[in-house]
């Protein structure tokens, strides 16, 4: 476990921040379209990295059942994601889906050599609540009818929490197999798009811009680092961080106009800020 790898896999968090603004800017494109042109860019930018590394001799050497379980965890998390948003209203969906930084915390008490303390607990439960502030989620109106899509929302928070715990068993694993299972991804994202989506592609240069910085960024680049964090960081510290992505994606958003700033966003800034002081404070106690 390093402080660098913890450092690099937590800028994925700073490129998720990017995801609501991009998302926004790609419009009309529908999801699983977007999903597989992301993929496929962040697919081509991993083998080209590791062409230029040399590292295909170990792409070779890789067990198919790691490419079976990245599949599954990027194409499974993202399709879960989609379809809990068509079923449940959005707000609600993203707020029980934002539940896998902390499922992250608690599941990596379950790795060899990986204790949860206290601060870690209460880190992850003040990023909680700061996301839940952020996102503004709103259960008074509750409908039975969502029930599928709230389902849908956890399954999704919980396999990407699964997803990333268990990427640290698998650790030796190099990291680039992660572009195989970008490919990999954009294919299924392709296929389900023919079968349930109506094609638009991104509008003008600015759709399409928002739809490459997409791929390679935070439907890229992010999950090559997350991958070094999770395998090589510290993973409970990353956990807790990750409520930075919502805190960050607002203020983004605020910057440009598009959302606008009040006191809920203040309380949560201060609510993820210490909770993640909290539970780097308890991951410092360990070493």
């Amino acid at each position: 476990m390093t402080r660098r790898a913890t450092f690099i896999g937590f800028t994925a968090v700073l490129l998720w921040a990017l995801l609501a603004l991009l998302t926004v800017g790609s419009a009309p494109t529908p999801p699983l379209l977007l999903n597989a042109i992301c993929f496929a860019i962040g697919g081509v930018i991993g083998l080209a990295w590791t062409a230029r590394t040399g590292g295909f001799g170990k792409l070779r050497r890789v067990s198919w059942k790691i490419y079976i379980f990245g599949t599954v965890g990027l194409f499974g998390y993202h399709a879960l994601y989609f379809s809990a948003l068509r079923h449940a209203p959005p707000a609600q969906a993203g707020l029980i889906a934002y539940l896998w930084p902390l499922l992250i915390v608690l599941f990596s008490g379950l790795l060899p050599g990986e204790r949860l303390r206290g601060g870690h607990f209460i880190g992850a439960l003040l990023g909680f609540l700061g996301a839940a502030l952020i996102i503004g989620a709103d259960f008074a109106d509750f409908d039975p009818q969502n029930l599928l899509g709230y389902g849908l929302a956890l399954c999704c928070a919980m396999f990407w929490s699964g997803y990333s715990v268990l990427s640290r068993r698998i650790g030796s694993a190099p990291t680039e197999t992660v572009a195989v299972f970008c490919i990999a991804t954009a294919v299924l994202s392709v296929a389900l798009h023919l079968a349930t989506e109506q094609t638009a592609w991104p509008e003008g240069a600015l759709g399409w811009a928002s739809a490459i910085a997409l791929g390679a960024g935070p439907v890229g680049l992010a999950f090559y680092v997350w991958d070094i964090g999770v395998k090589r960081g510290d993973i409970q510290l990353l956990g807790v961080a990750s409520y930075a992505a919502p805190l960050l994606s607002t203020l983004i958003l605020v910057a440009v106009g598009i959302a606008k700033p009040t006191a809920g966003l203040a309380i949560a800034a201060l609510l993820i800020t210490g909770g993640a002081a909290v539970a780097a404070r308890a991951s410092m106690s360990k070493h």
